[in-house]
């Protein structure tokens, strides 16, 4: 099951229109924006004019020739390495830029074709400087389908948009294809749901089609919630429009003339975005009531979530949209038959609808080229955690979970940011909802059905990376701390259930766990699976199982030898102090908070453990090493 590479002719190189011969793009994404980017976009246009060439900060298509073109851009891709700039027609990738950096890259590349080596990537383990994306590892081994434009096309220029071929699959799809011919021909793509659960998109939309009735809505599910994933939130920073089209022509297929996205107020980019996409397409013609000439009407809103996890499953969000408390309820009837207001109704992701645009633009036969047989296409991630290239990745489904911690990841770090052989312990992936994969799984193509067969799942695309010093036990304790606050509470299984398994891992960790604890806590983990409600309630133990499944020794040397074997559980650690090393200087004394800590100056010290409140004060103060991890 071998993931393939061959990409989907362009209408146009990607964020590059015909006349713009000199470019300067500015990452805007959130990730940049935080660092600093809105600064260095300010100082290029005036460094640029300081140097007495033309600027240009708005799209047009002719009538800037020698003009150099400065505009922002979504995520590039290489998250810690923000704020990030790429020059075209070079092609070069500058890392880490500041303010003060613009005047010499005015200068030294835009004036005198010269490369600054400094802010040029560099791989973590060869030192190797990368003049651009062609040559950095971590950008040339993805496949970008759905970011192809997204850390180069100006997201709030619908004018740029249009010149890259926006809109002309919703186009397509209103004058010159049946809703029939749209749900079959996103059958025949074989695209399945991006949002976590897999199912086949065109099996969802022909059984809204079917039902009865003229009223019929469309929602945009963009409240992406898992601790770690930043996937859905980037493409609509960085390509808001390819959101909205999708969702049009999913309204076009069903028949629905009303579409919401609902997004979480935690995005305010994204919102902003997003709100200002809707806007101009309607200003363009494009959404309203006469639909490319068609005479049909598709009308968008934006529904601002509050933040709820639960209110990313689509019954709860339904509820929400409908002004009541986000809470799922039983299914059947499925939204395809009795969804918002009991009208019928179909629930895709941010993604899912950026991969139908492509679908109808360029064919179903073009989108299966990638991937795998039962698993087309490509699939964003967030990559984050201790690998030495964090950031957002795209890749065929099939690719191997080693391809992408250690060829485009860069390999895993140790706590100082050091990539370090054998360094690797496990990935969470598909966060709260999804499980744990180890060093066994490097091999494993990354799609549906060969992660379910490992007690894992794709979920939304969130993948946590972590090195041996990592505490397994209490990343368990973080995905169920999560999903208990995240609890609607609606279901008894799910409200104490997660409650319970809480206080369970909170026992081990704290040692007061013995041998009754693990029984308990798989018996009780696989009740909230079967008697939750919703899919996130059934999900939860997932964490707990998988490393359970996997790391079974380290739960049991918690619970038996009362140690954690990373060192890393406060509560089971014993400190100590090597005779050997210890030089009696008394620095660990002043800081003692509890006065555990005796001897004569010049003399090995003692720790008194029945005192010792396991702060690390002393392990922090002392410049000998001497505080150590006792038996």
């Amino acid at each position: 099951m071998q993931a393939t590479t061959e990409l989907p002719a362009k209408s146009a190189a990607a964020g590059v229109p015909p006349s713009a011969a000199r470019r300067v793009i500015v990452c805007s994404g959130t990730g940049c924006k935080a660092n600093g980017s809105e600064q260095v976009y300010a100082a290029f246009t005036e460094a640029i004019a300081a140097a007495g060439l033309p600027v240009v900060t708005e799209f047009k298509h002719e009538g800037h020739e020698g003009a150099v073109r400065v505009t922002k851009s979504g995520c590039q891709g290489v998250c810690s390495q923000a704020p990030l700039v790429t020059l075209l027609p070079e092609k070069i990738l500058y890392m880490r830029v500041t303010p003060d950096d613009v005047a010499e890259i005015v200068r030294e590349t835009l004036g005198a074709g010269r490369v600054v080596e400094r802010l040029l990537y560099r791989t973590p383990v060869e030192d190797k400087a990368c003049r651009g994306p062609e040559q950095i590892p971590f950008l040339n081994r993805q496949t970008h389908v759905v970011l192809r434009d997204v850390g180069y096309l100006d997201p709030e220029n619908l004018k740029e948009y249009i010149s890259l071929g926006g809109y002309e699959a919703a186009r397509k799809a209103f004058t010159a294809m049946t809703p029939e011919q749209l749900c079959a021909e996103i059958s025949k793509s074989g695209l399945r749901g991006r949002g976590g659960g897999g199912f086949p998109t065109g099996r969802k939309w022909e059984a809204a089609r079917v039902q009865p009735g003229p009223k019929k809505y469309v929602i945009c599910n963009a409240d992406e919630g898992d601790p770690g994933a930043f996937m859905n939130c980037s493409v609509m920073e960085g390509n808001p429009h390819s959101v909205i089209e999708g969702l049009m022509i999913a309204a076009r297929a069903i028949g629905a003339d009303e579409a919401y996205v609902y997004i979480r107020a935690e995005y305010p980019l994204a919102v902003k975005r997003m709100r200002q996409a809707v806007t101009d397409a309607e200003n363009a013609g494009f959404l309203g009531d006469n639909v490319f000439g068609s005479g049909l009407r598709v009308h968008c809103e934006l529904k601002e979530g509050a933040g709820a996890f639960v209110c990313g499953e689509e019954t709860a969000m339904i509820a929400s949209i409908e002004g009541q408390r986000g809470m799922p309820r039983p299914k059947p009837p499925f939204p395809a038959q009795s969804g918002l207001w009991g009208k019928p109704t179909i629930i895709n992701n941010v993604e899912t609808l950026a991969q139908v645009t492509r679908i109808i633009r360029d064919g179903a036969d073009v989108f299966r080229r990638v991937g795998t047989a039962t698993a087309p296409g490509t699939k964003t991630f967030s990559l984050t955690g201790h690998v030495a290239n964090t950031g957002l990745i795209e890749v065929p489904f099939g690719t191997t979970l080693g391809e992408v911690v250690f060829n485009i990841g860069g390999g895993v770090t140790d706590d100082s940011g050091k990539v370090t052989k054998d360094c690797f312990k496990a990935v969470q992936i598909g966060g709260p909802s999804g499980g744990c994969l180890t060093k066994d799984h490097v091999n494993l193509p990354l799609d549906y059905d060969s992660l379910r067969g490992v007690g894992a799942m794709v979920g939304s695309g969130g993948l946590v990376v972590m090195n041996q010093r990592t505490c397994i036990v209490s990343i368990a304790r973080f995905f169920m701390d999560f999903t208990q606050r995240e609890s609607c509470g609606k279901c008894v299984l799910c409200r104490e259930g997660t409650k319970q398994m809480l206080v369970l891992l909170d026992n081990i960790l704290e040692g007061r766990a013995d041998e009754t604890t693990l029984p308990l806590l798989e018996k009780l983990a696989v009740a909230v699976q079967k008697g939750s409600l919703c899919g996130l309630g059934k999900t939860a133990p997932n964490p707990v199982l998988s490393t359970l499944r996997y790391f079974r020794a380290e739960y049991e040397a918690h619970i038996f030898a009362k140690k954690c074997p990373t060192g890393r559980c406060k509560a089971l650690v014993k400190w100590v102090i090597d005779e050997e090393k210890c030089k009696g200087c008394t620095a660990c004394v002043k800081v003692c908070p509890v006065n555990a800590i005796s001897g004569e100056k010049k003399k090995p010290h003692r720790i008194d453990s029945a005192k010792c409140i396991k702060c690390g004060e002393c392990v922090n103060t002392c410049k000998f090493a001497a505080v150590v991890q006792g038996a």
